[in-house]
């Protein structure tokens, strides 16, 4: 539990309070300020985290103490705050800015109730900016005068002082009244918005309370009652009066009630007694609906029907009782019944605050009957109001069910509601407050008053809850100055109280100034609930708004000019949450000066959740639930570093939702007052853009500072390896890596931080002297550890050049060999330290010494990839062999087969021969260090794979077969030692190399074959030289193979081989009958017959000799067959030949108009100019290009007269015949000399006569024409 003990204005309330710098300005000149220290008392015992979070609001309701002034009564709703005072003063407060809406004076001693109507009055609605602006320039040029004014003009009675500067707007959130009363035996009421409409009302003894009706403004009547005992309904009464009550028994009273009677009174209102005769009524409360008021007098609480919201067959039930709870009969109630107030509060489930574990809470203690019960509501139509009362130390929470007809033994009755006591607590305590905080949990305010024997206890003892601070000055029980004959109060506690198990969930000492004064009757507790609309918010404005806007700031500007400049409009903001604490961060001066309150709210009133009021006579106290920041600033105070780093990385918010963080987070900004015209004019969208940014770096900020309290926390307690894991997880910038790594390095620490530091280059980076301090040690002491790192950390983290020095030192000067042992194995720190260099001078841009340390290391992969990446055969000329045995191992050499030589050595050869063909590496430098170091094998792996052109298979077509026409070139320059190379290893090889090649020597080459006892390489050989006969004999000797023998007197088609094939195999029938069978049509059958010996027996004679004679007949019918085909084609291609040239061409002549041709031809081409004749001419003819309709000869158009014989070609050519037979004589274009038989007729024109002589000199001469074609077409040849 936490005490803390504070005069009037000190920020701290309780352990739980967050001060601000505006709260600690306003009470510096405090001289009853008092400090605050921790005092721990149970240390095995985790402390828990309370649930709500205090501020004072003493400072920001400074008007309220003026003059010694104290609260009596307090009401907060809607957005406005009511409070009464000792003095009799009521001023209405405007939320959550605390601005002064209205005060007056309306009693002359203390006022003991208030109440509006209409409860819960309604939210303002958000205004546009510039509606606004013109809205309150407009009220303040049309200022009304005061009520005290007004009121003396009228004669009619108004709230004495009541002086307000301006009118209050009448909007529907001021559309309230106010009902107070007092212990001088008045009530009045006023309206917030008219200063006329107001009643004061007499009733001649202390009131303790007033309700006003919910209805107020319609039926005028309220409900009232105090020392008298009668809980009186006021109805009527005439705005701007101030009456005595009818019940009061005095003489003027009696007046008003017979003027009333005869009608003449009737502006004095009337007075009813509902109920009377049980003493003193502390309490009266309308439910929220108005259907029911409850009052508590010194017999108990009565609960009855009010007259609203009553149907007509129910309008009997107006003001009658339905319920009663009589008081606890324990000891002391009778003294103290009149005394404690009891204290009633009618709950709004829908706007209750929500908690995490209200589901855990629900569900641990649910039951049948719970449950039955949640379902009857549910189900129900009629809403039923839940009723909490607090009176001494015992809680009743009841359900008032709303009427109907009854049931059961009821059935037939009817109802308009009834009361349902479902739980009552005991309390240690007295109840000066109570509500509900969640569905699940109790809020009381506690009263406590220690009993005389523990009081000495309670001055060093803690009460359960949260740890407790208690206050230097005031460890005593007797105030300052206090009243020592009778017991000193002690603070207050604010309880939270779980519904089901009946514990407490948090408790929470209120430090109240002068609290040991204090009764239980001075505290009162309120509750704000959560608004249930958003809050208005700063929205972009609309075009209309815009414009309505910058005129009434124009405006403001040209008339007023002053007042815009000392404002608050003149300082352009986003909201008025973060105004107090910006502010005080523009320069120290402002802790010297009170802020200004006008338009400044707590940070805590910005917050969107249910808002807990505490007032006393000298205090007012703000609680609200603790949120993510909250949580955050308790877990920092405990040093729970690692949750709130925690928290901070899953929750960002929880940084940028406290205003204050952000301001002091944010980068120093220039003064508002000296801001630009063109600031104060630019959009707010900009400070809005910014202000993320400085959010997104406090984020940050706050993050790595308090992970670096995490790391100090484990450090502190000798965790390194912890904190180098937190190192990598919170440490975020180069200076921040910097420290932390140095301080590992000086504690000896280096395995605890080497696995954590960044592997990614930093903006700004980190030093390279961190990475190189690192490695140096690893290289001292574990080498492994340094192949690890390497392999992790780029290069460009690090001084290459410098790492490189430790390590060549080290294979120099310390004990590091290639036959060193380690751990069990032989030189394995200098493999590391090699293999250590080759990466580091590969990354330095030095490959050709990284190559050196590879294949120092027998590294084919590294080696082979260094050199085909960078290209440095060149590099490993003078050690050829090295690189060819870079993947055999000596034991290999020694007994590994053929085959995988070629395997491990592929790559190599692949790559030297690709040298080879590029020219770098010429392959008699290659041969000549083999031979030396007599790798005769590996001479013939690097000269076959030329031949074969290996390393060129992704090349295709004409590429490859150059590459491998190139690559076999190479081998021909050394062809005597590739045909010995291949006679030992490659028989295959062998005969493709003598077939291809001719570059080696036929001598040698047939030693060579000789001796291996090569026979098909020496057979091919001697052919190749001439000696046919003795590769045949070798056929036949060494062979013994007749089809071999027979298909090579094939191959040289000799005859005097056939010869000499025949020749030797007479006598041999092997031979013979092979010949028969395989000879086929090469030499004559009736040859080889008779040359067959006589009485010589030959196996399969008859079978080879029916094979022959068959495959005779098979040649024979084959070439039948072919001369048949071709015969048939010839005839079929005559026979077309003949058609052709007896098919006819038709012409068609007929007159049309003159652009219109007679006989169109198809595709004839245009006659060019002869480039060349095939007869010999001593002048170039100039015929016309013949024309379609024309004849080519003389071209004249063919008409329908024509008697002479016209000739076509397919070529569209036509002729007259006399001009087709004259047309290459010279004579175009006159008539041919006229054949014999052919005369002129009786016109003189030329007529063939009818003899067959005529016609067969014209045949002749036509077929002799014609024999060749067109004429045109056979004489030109076209270019």
């Amino acid at each position: 539990m936490a005490q803390q003990s504070a005069e009037p204005g000190d920020p701290d309330v309780s352990k739980n309070e967050e001060s601000s710098p505006d709260e600690e300005e306003a009470v510096e000149d405090d001289d009853d300020a008092e400090t605050v220290e921790d005092e721990d008392t149970e240390d095995d015992e985790e402390e828990e985290e309370p649930k709500l979070k205090y501020a004072r609001l003493t400072s920001y309701l400074a008007p309220v103490y003026r003059n010694g002034d104290a609260t009596s009564i307090f009401l907060v709703a809607g957005d406005k705050m009511f409070i009464g005072t000792h003095n009799g003063n009521i001023h209405t407060l405007s939320l959550p800015s605390f601005r002064s809406v209205g005060t007056y004076h309306a009693h002359s001693a203390s006022i003991t109730g208030i109440s509006i109507s209409p409860f819960p009055p309604p939210l303002p609605v958000a205004v546009p900016e510039g509606v606004s602006r013109i809205t309150s320039k407009a009220q303040g040029l049309n200022r009304t005068p005061s009520i005290a004014s007004e009121t003396s003009k009228a004669s009619t009675y108004s709230p004495r002082g009541a002086q307000r500067a301006q009118p209050v707007p009448n909007i529907p959130s001021n559309a309230i009244y106010i009902a107070t009363s007092s212990i001088d035996g008045k009530v009045c009421v006023a309206s917030l918005v008219d200063p006329k409409d107001v009643q004061l009302r007499d009733f001649a003894r202390p009131v303790q309370a007033v309700a006003l009706s919910p209805d107020y403004k319609n039926d005028r009547s309220y409900i009232s009652g105090g020392m008298a005992g009668n809980l009186v309904l006021t109805t009527g009464g005439r705005a701007g009066t101030s009456t005595m009550s009818t019940t009061t028994g005095t003489a003027s009273a009696a007046a008003s009630g017979w003027l009333g009677s005869i009608g003449l009174g009737a502006g004095a209102g009337k007075d009813t007694i509902l109920h009377s005769g049980e003493g003193t009524i502390s309490t009266i409360k309308w439910s929220l609906t108005g259907k029911y008021v409850v009052w508590v007098n010194e017999h108990g609480v009565k609960i009855m029907r009010s007259n609203l919201y009553l149907d007509s067959a129910d309008a009997e039930f107006a003001w009658k009782r339905i319920g009663h709870v009589d008081r606890p009969q324990d000891a002391g109630w009778d003294e103290m019944a009149s005394v404690w107030k009891g204290r009633v509060e009618w709950i709004d489930e829908k706007s209750l605050e929500t908690d995490e574990d209200d589901k855990a809470r629900e569900a641990a203690t649910s039951s049948p009957a719970t449950a039955k019960l949640k379902q009857q509501t549910s189900k129900s139509k009629n809403k039923i109001e839940k009723l909490l009362i607090g009176w001494g130390g015992t809680i009743w929470i009841i359900n008032v069910h709303p009427g109907g007809l009854g049931i059961g033994k009821n059935a037939g009755e009817r109802t308009v509601g009834y009361p349902e006591i479902i739980k009552i607590l005991r309390m240690d305590c007295i109840i000066s407050g109570l509500s509900l905080y969640t569905p699940t949990l109790l809020l009381v305010l506690a009263y406590i008053t220690p009993e005389e024997d523990d009081e000495e206890e309670e001055k060093t003892t803690p009460k359960k809850g949260h740890k407790s601070k208690v206050s230097n000055t005031s460890t005593g029980s007797e105030p300052r100055g206090g009243i020592r004959h009778r017991q000193n109060a002690l603070q207050p506690e604010l309880r939270l109280i779980d519904l089901g198990s009946s514990q407490e969930v948090d408790t929470d000492t209120l430090t109240v100034s002068r609290f040991e004064r204090l009764s239980a009757s001075d505290y009162h507790l309120g509750l704000l609930p959560a608004p249930r609309i958003p809050k208005a918010i700063q929205t972009s404005r609309g075009a209309l708004e815009t414009l309505s806007g910058m005129g009434s700031g124009m405006w403001n500007a040209t008339v007023n000019a002053t007042s815009l400049i000392s404002s608050a409009a003149s300082v352009r903001s986003t909201g008025s949450s973060n105004s107090d604490l910006k502010t005080s961060s523009m320069g120290s001066t402002s802790k010297n000066r009170t802020p200004n309150r006008a338009n400044i709210s707590h940070e805590h009133m910005e917050s969107l959740g249910m808002k807990i009021f505490i007032h006393s006579p000298y205090d007012c106290i703000l609680a609200t639930k603790r949120n993510i920041s909250d949580h955050l600033t308790w877990l920092l105070e405990r040093e729970r570093n690692q949750e709130a780093w925690e928290l901070i990385d899953k929750h960002p918010e929880a940084v940028s939702s406290t205003p204050n963080k952000v301001e002091e987070s944010s980068p120093v900004t220039p003064d508002r007052h000296q801001s630009s015209q063109d600031d104060f004019f630019d959009d707010s969208a900009s400070t809005v853009g910014s202000s993320n940014k400085n959010l997104n770096s406090a984020v940050e900020k706050e993050k790595r500072r308090i992970g670096e309290l995490w790391i100090q926390q484990l450090i502190k307690a000798d965790d390194w390896v912890a904190a180098g894991r937190v190192c990598g997880k919170v440490l975020g910038t180069a200076q921040q890596w910097e420290e932390w790594v140095y301080t590992f390095v000086g504690a000896d620490k280096f395995d605890e931080i080497t696995s954590y530091i960044p592997t990614t280059q930093l903006k700004p980076p980190l030093p390279s002297q961190i990475y190189e301090v690192l490695l140096g040690h690893y290289i001292g002491c574990n080498r492994p550890k340094v192949k690890e790192l390497l392999e992790i950390w780029p290069p460009e983290l690090f001084d290459i050049s410098s790492v490189i020095t430790v390590l060549e030192n080290q294979l120099k000067y310390r004990d590091v060999r290639e036959d060193s042992v380690e751990d069990g194995q032989v030189g394995r720190d200098w493999r590391i330290v090699m293999e250590s260099l080759g990466r580091l001078q590969i990354a330095n841009g030095r490959p050709r010494e990284a190559l050196k340390c590879y294949i120092r290391l027998h590294d084919a992969d590294t080696s082979m990839g260094l050199i085909k990446d960078h290209h440095l055969v060149d590099a490993v000329t003078d050690d050829i062999p090295g690189l060819i045995l870079l993947r055999v191992s000596k034991e290999q050499q020694r007994s590994a087969p053929l085959s995988e030589l070629r395997d491990l050595t592929a790559e190599a050869i692949d790559l030297l021969v690709k040298e080879a063909r590029q020219g770098i590496v010429r392959p008699d430098v290659v041969v000549d260090q083999l031979q030396a170091k007599n790798k005769t094998l590996y001479i013939f792996f690097y000269i076959s794979a030329l031949w074969t052109g290996a390393g060129i298979e992704e090349e295709q077509g004409e590429i490859r077969d150059r590459l491998v026409a190139d690559s076999k070139a190479l081998v021909n320059e050394m062809a005597d030692l590739a045909v010995h190379l291949f006679a030992l290893y490659d028989r295959t090889l062998l005969m493709d190399f003598l077939k291809s090649s001719t570059h080696y020597t036929f001598e040698k080459a047939t030693h060579e074959c000789e001796a291996v006892d090569y026979i098909p390489e020496l057979v091919y050989l001697y052919s190749k030289t001439g000696d046919a006969k003795r590769a045949l004999y070798l056929i036949i000797d060494r062979l013994n193979d007749v089809s071999q023998a027979i298909s090579f007197a094939k191959e040289q088609n000799d005859s005097d081989l056939w010869e000499d094939l025949l020749k030797y195999s007479m006598d041999k029938p092997q031979f013979i009958r092979g010949l028969l069978e395989e000879v086929g049509t090469s030499i004559d059958p009736v040859t080889l017959v008779r040359r067959i010996p006589e009485g010589l027996e030959i196996e399969g004679l008859r079978e080879g000799l029916s094979r022959m004679i068959k495959e005779h007949e098979i040649q024979y019918s084959i070439s039948s067959g072919v001369a048949k085909v071709l015969r048939g084609e010839v005839a079929m291609a005559q026979n077309a030949l003949r058609s052709g040239q007896r098919k006819g061409v038709k012409f068609d002549v007929v007159h049309k108009k003159n652009d219109h041709l007679d006989i169109e031809t198809s595709d004839a081409p245009p006659l060019p100019e002869p480039l060349v004749t095939t007869t010999e001419i001593s002048t170039p003819r100039h015929r016309p290009s013949p024309q379609p309709g024309h004849c080519v000869g003389c071209a004249e158009s063919f008409s329908d007269h024509e008697v002479e014989t016209l000739v076509g070609f397919a070529c569209g050519h036509v002729f007259h015949l006399s001009h087709l037979l004259s047309y290459n004589d010279g004579g175009e274009g006159m008539r041919p000399t006229t054949p014999p038989d052919v005369e002129l007729d009786e016109n003189g024109e030329w007529a063939a006569m009818h003899s067959v002589g005529a016609k067969v000199t014209h045949a002749r001469l036509l077929r002799d024409r014609i024999r060749d074609g067109c004429p045109v077409c056979v004489t030109v040849v076209w270019v």
